[in-house]
């Protein structure tokens, strides 16, 4: 029963992690309608950003904040530069519809590639924020420390934020109306174009808490977020691309999932899991545990 506890611990917090970046693809997709496998790219510029600052003043706290305003930043200019001209032009053709997502993953590699030119490939990795040493209860020390503790505690507290301002603010009920009706939208003066970089600003900056997150207990490279970017739309989509508590959800069904995998029977079986637990989610519900619900047309 030990066991058992100490590996959900374990899925708990990585699942955490899935969740931010399911998170910031929701985002996107739901200001924009668009799915981002840029966001792998963006999170990882932001994270390098991150620790030139902790590497120049030893300071993880005074690097996060400035990494979370470069992922902002980095999302509002991939919006204004590159979105928005192919959201006007891709109205026609077999591939209008797909066209932003066919671009983010061409930006996926370039973002890449500039990272690499100025960083170079080298494995990095910066102080850890606070203690990776188990919590100790008595003789027992159990496999979850205080840097799993901040995953979690951090990735609760930016669903909520984002919960709110969706469900519960102008700024909100704007992002949802300029991705589901923009002409409309427009009729009603919201400021369309202002308002999906606004959604795109959001996922950058939730991309870069991932970002910053993860990297301290791993090694950073710019490649090094790519497999999280697979997981997160993973959690996503066995969420609900539709719902910010989706994301969460997600994330920790595949956390605790592949937890159980790597502790009972095999590593190797690791990756495959996460796709047999989205095909095994959208055979019972093809649009996520909490997905949208369709509406009936007379």
């Amino acid at each position: 029963m030990e066991r058992l506890f100490n590996t959900i611990l374990i899925g708990v917090s990585g699942g955490s992690i899935y969740s931010l970046m399911a998170l910031a693809l929701v985002l996107v997709w739901r200001s924009t309608r668009v799915v981002n496998f840029a966001q792998a790219g963006q999170a990882i510029l932001s994270t390098y950003i991150g620790y030139e600052v902790i590497t120049h003043t030893d300071n993880y706290w005074l690097a996060f904040p400035i990494a979370l305003v470069a992922g902002a930043l980095t999302g509002a200019l991939i919006d204004i530069l590159m979105v928005r001209t192919l959201m006007k032009r891709a109205h026609s053709g077999p591939v209008a519809g797909i066209a932003p997502v066919i671009a983010t993953l061409g930006l996926l590699g370039l973002i890449r590639a500039i990272v690499g030119m100025i960083w170079g490939g080298d494995l990095r990795q910066f102080k850890l924020p606070v203690s990776n040493h188990g919590f100790t209860f008595g003789h027992n020390t159990i496999p979850f420390a205080p840097i799993n503790l901040l995953i979690v505690v951090t990735t609760v507290v930016v669903m909520l934020i984002f919960s709110v301002i969706f469900q519960r603010t102008n700024l909100g009920l704007s992002l949802r109306a300029s991705a589901y009706q923009p002409e409309i939208a427009r009729l009603a003066g919201i400021r369309v174009d202002l308002t999906r970089t606004i959604g795109w600003a959001f996922a950058g900056a939730a991309g870069a808490v991932a970002g910053m997150l993860v990297t301290p207990t791993n090694y950073l490279s710019p490649n090094s977020l790519d497999l999280l970017l697979v997981s997160g739309f993973v959690a996503a989509v066995i969420g609900g691309l539709e719902s910010l508590v989706g994301a969460a959800v997600g994330g920790l069904i595949l956390g605790i999932s592949l937890a159980l995998v790597l502790e009972y029977i095999s590593s190797s079986l690791a990756f495959p899991v996460a796709f047999v637990v989205l095909i095994a989610v959208l055979l019972v519900k093809p649009s996520g545990l909490i997905g949208a619900k369709r509406t009936r047309h007379a």
